[in-house]
């Protein structure tokens, strides 16, 4: 049996208990182990299956699943460490679109989710052949099989038939169904972590007799942080570390640890984990570097067949701060102070910068992981992990890649929902590194991939560790804005003026006051005062003063957030009073941010002991105003509704499946659609193009003229061979053609200047006026289809004025498209002018992103110019690229 006939390559996923297993095709080998899963079974469970328990049942069903592949066929296993523990099937009896499904999970593994895992497998493969629903027989009294279909997510319907009842389930991919599939999957990934993250024991596995060593490093942290659990070392040549005993080898132990942290020679690696594999080490830590390819495939191997997850290699560590627990496994200067931020990095530099920052802060941590090379644990693993820890309410992530974006996006926006979620932007300077085969790639850069995940998830993206820091300190101290108007107060002009620039430079407003507030200001400040925006307070403010002078903004319904910078005065000092202080008095009544700006400060950001809680101090204006930038936008977030994807009207998606077969049965190795093919597969999804028409001599030119000229009788002509990207840049282009004598000019002179290329012409009537827009799509193989929307025509490369957000748009989605590039103005009437249809133009973007969505053969499409007037839109020239690639379901439960 080959992988194509049967459901794709062999992959791991997790069952309910956190437990590892392999999903693969069914092999002629597995016979035996197929025939002793149902020989193994009760007789209730086998009558259960069969409707009646036979001798010669086992025999029959393994040579079933076992025989030669036929159309409509498929039949997946799960496997745990090479025993075969559940099988599900389906088959269409070689045609139509529905299939008869069955399921066999071996005794004593019910209840753990194996069936419920393969039958997601299958419904994945089945969907990729077209199958879209599964029916299945069962009896009444099989509460177990007919639970499993119930809570798949997928619309069941049962019609009984006597003691049989007969199930429907339809293959729709909907959003119930995707969110059940998260919440299992959740599940699993938070107990797959428990070894590793609340580990009751843990053996570190190389800790050496000298100091300076890894191993010692992190026994020594364990040890002097007082883990709380049961602690082992393994060294071969001493009975104890540190005080710590030490045992030759992990069989040696006595007792098996959840957890074994590796700081072996990278060239031991793979043989100590299988060690650990054998032992029943359910999790490993490796710290050690330097691992070569081999050698990473083999531990990631042993992993996988023994169920331990894995962070690393080359990374600092974890660590939980839990009071009961007190895990410090990293090599660490210092202790984390223990707090509220989950925090996963994958560089150990970056790490160290982290803990140490949020322990200054007072912030503290809850739970960090160092991913390293991060061939298992992620970014959402740990997301995950945070989710259900009720000690987390922040979450700091710094990622240089993404395993699976698309499930992340989703994770993440079920997260940001609960807790802020914020990441340094890593890795911006893979904007130099453009793609040059269209307009659409050039522009899809991977800062602007990663921004369009980060802004679709509601992630806060920062450019630096110290700003993220910065944003960290406001969110964890001071509720959200409701808007983005800031009131600023000073003792000092020049400072007020300082933080008024960083406010506006940030995109923050700063309303005039109403002339109410400006009297209410008046009455409780000092002679002198000035009450504009920002509120001059002068040198002579008193403490008392100051505070009601806040609280009087705080109450106003004008006033978002409260900025206040303050410099020492001899004033100030000479009085006794303590302006900071002011703030910090009665913070808890406070409903709306406030922040400090103390220009003096040494340390960028501080959190200022409050009654009651904390107030964020920067050292700098621009510091405050971009954290509360990040507040505002995560306000904004929140406030906004989840996004639906909407349904499109006249979309024919086996038809495009057609057309794009049809292409790549002939070019197998993909390659830009001819212009006939290209009309057809936008036909498929309703995209609206200007009339044309194709010609391959002079006279047909001629013709095609004739029948496509408007009014005004002019036509436009365009060149065509394959591979052709440019024709502007060619000169393959004529317009305003009048009459027949200039187009045949014009059909001559391209047919004479490229001779041998030309295949042919397009002919289109002139356009109207209007405004030339852009619009594509570039399929990511690690993000997935990322659509950008903005100023087209010859200036779309020189202006760069794109927006781009990952398919499938939502409503939201295509709004912020619209209004994002700096062009907006024109299409919503800017100078009196009439608003192009902007209907029109959502829905163009709509039906794009619903084509790369249903296509992963899409690899980019280019659509430039794109015509928007008030009376419509249509594409005038559109590129369309495929590629011979399978379709992969991002959202299918795998591990990587």
């Amino acid at each position: 049996m080959t992988d194509d006939k049967h459901g794709g390559p062999p992959v791991h996923a997790l069952l309910a208990d956190g437990t590892t297993v392999c999903i693969r095709p069914v092999a002629r080998h597995d016979h035996e182990q197929l025939r002793g899963l149902y020989e193994e079974m009760s007789p209730e469970n086998l009558r259960l299956r069969f409707f009646g328990a036979s001798r010669r049942s086992a025999e029959m069903a393994a040579d079933r699943a076992c025989a030669a592949p036929h159309p409509g066929y498929r039949a997946l296993l799960a496997e745990r460490q090479g025993q075969v523990i559940g099988l599900a099937e389906y088959d269409t009896s070689g045609a139509g679109t529905e299939a008869e499904i069955s399921i066999a999970v071996a005794d004593g593994l019910h209840h753990r989710g194996v069936g419920t895992l393969l039958v997601e497998h299958l419904v994945s493969a089945a969907r990729a052949e077209g199958v879209t629903a599964f029916v299945a027989d069962a009896l009444s009294e099989n509460r177990e099989v007919l639970r499993l279909f119930a809570d798949l997510g997928l619309r069941t319907t049962r019609r009984f038939e006597g003691p049989e009842v007969r199930c429907t389930i339809v293959l729709d991919e909907d959003d119930t169904y995707l969110s059940a599939v998260e919440e299992r999957g959740r599940a699993a990934d938070v107990a797959s972590l428990e070894p590793l993250l609340r580990p009751n024991a843990v053996a570190v596995v190389g800790a050496g007799r000298r100091a300076g060593s890894v191993g010692r490093a992190i026994l020594h942290q364990l040890h002097a942080g007082g883990f709380t659990r049961r602690l082992f070392a393994v060294n071969p040549a001493a009975t104890a570390i540190l005080g710590v005993p030490c045992h030759p080898s992990v069989t040696a132990l006595p007792m098996t640890p959840d957890l074994a942290v590796l700081a072996v020679p990278a060239a031991t690696v793979p043989e100590t984990a299988e060690e650990c594999g054998k032992a029943g080490v359910r999790a490993l830590l490796v710290v050690t570097a330097g691992l070569d390819p081999d050698q990473v495939r083999s531990l990631l191997a042993t992993c996988r067949t023994y169920g331990m997850r894995l962070v690393g290699p080359n990374c600092l560590g974890i660590s939980n701060t839990d009071p009961a627990l007190r895990l410090d496994a990293t090599f660490a200067a210092g202790h984390p102070r223990p707090g509220t931020a989950g925090v996963a990095v994958q560089s150990g530099g970056v790490g160290i910068a982290l803990l140490d920052g949020l322990s200054r802060l007072g912030i503290g941590v809850s739970t960090f992981a160092s991913l390293g090379d991060k061939y298992d644990v992620s970014g959402n693993d740990m997301l995950q992990w945070w989710e259900s820890d009720s000690r987390t309410d922040l979450a700091l992530l710094h990622l240089e890649s993404f395993g699976n974006p698309r499930a992340f996006s989703r994770t993440a926006r079920r997260v940001t929902r609960r807790i802020p979620v914020l990441t340094v932007d890593a890795g911006r300077t893979d904007a130099g590194r453009r793609a040059a085969a269209s307009h659409t790639a050039a522009a899809a850069t991977r800062t602007m991939t990663r921004g369009a995940l980060f802004t679709q998830a509601g992630i806060t993206a920062t450019r630096s560790v110290g700003e993220l820091l910065e944003a960290a300190a406001l969110l964890h101290s001071q509720p959200l804005p409701a808007e983005a108007r800031v009131a600023i107060v000073t003792n000092a002009g020049g400072a007020g003026v300082l933080a008024a620039d960083a406010c506006a430079e940030a995109g923050l407003r700063l309303p005039a006051p109403t002339p109410q507030l400006v009297d209410d200001l008046l009455a409780v400040l000092p002679e002198g005062a000035a009450v504009g925006n920002p509120v001059d307070a002068t040198a002579a403010v008193t403490e008392e003063e100051l505070a009601n002078c806040v609280d009087r903004l705080m109450r106003h319904s004008g006033v978002d957030a409260v900025l206040v910078a303050l410099v020492p005065t001899a004033v100030a000092a000479a009085t006794g009073d303590d302006l900071v202080r002011a703030l910090t008095r009665a913070p808890a009544r406070r409903v709306k941010p406030v922040a400090v700006i103390r220009l003096e400060q040494a340390l960028p950001v501080e959190l200022l002991p409050a009654d009651g809680g904390t107030v964020p101090s920067y050292s700098e204006p621009q510091a405050a105003a971009r954290a509360l930038a990040h507040a505002v936008e995560r306000s904004a977030w929140l406030a906004r509704p989840a996004g639906t994807v909407p349904a499109l009207e006249g979309v024919e998606t086996e038809r495009a499946h057609a057309v794009v077969e049809r292409y790549l049965d002939r070019n197998l190795d993909g390659g830009w659609l001819d212009p006939r093919s290209c009309a057809e597969l936008l036909d498929c999804y309703g995209i609206p193009q200007l009339s044309w028409a194709w010609a391959e001599t002079e006279d047909d030119a001629v013709l095609a003229a004739d029948r496509l000229r408007g009014a005004d009788g002019r036509v436009v002509m365009k060149g065509y061979w394959p591979g052709l990207l440019h024709k502007s840049a060619e000169h393959a282009v004529h317009l305003d053609l009048r009459g027949d004598s200039q187009v045949r000019a014009a059909f001559r002179d391209l047919e004479t200047r490229f001779a041998g290329l030309l295949t042919g012409v397009v002919l289109q009537p002139l356009a109207d006026r209007g405004t030339e827009l852009f619009a594509g799509v570039v399929q990511d193989q690690v993000f997935g289809p990322l659509v950008l929307f903005g100023l087209g025509g010859t200036a779309t490369e020189i202006l760069a004025d794109h927006a781009a957000r990952l398919a499938p748009l939502t409503d939201h989605d295509v709004h912020d498209l619209i209004t994002a590039p700096r062009c907006a103005p024109l299409l919503f009437g800017a100078d009196g002018a009439r608003p192009v249809d902007l209907e029109g133009l959502e829905q163009l973007l709509l039906r794009l992103s619903r084509m790369a969505s249903d296509l992963p053969q899409l690899a980019e499409a280019d659509f430039n110019p794109v015509l928007a007037t008030p009376g419509g839109v249509s594409v005038l020239d559109a590129r369309v690229r495929l590629l011979p690639r399978r379709p992969q379901d991002p959202y299918l439960r795998r591990l990587r």
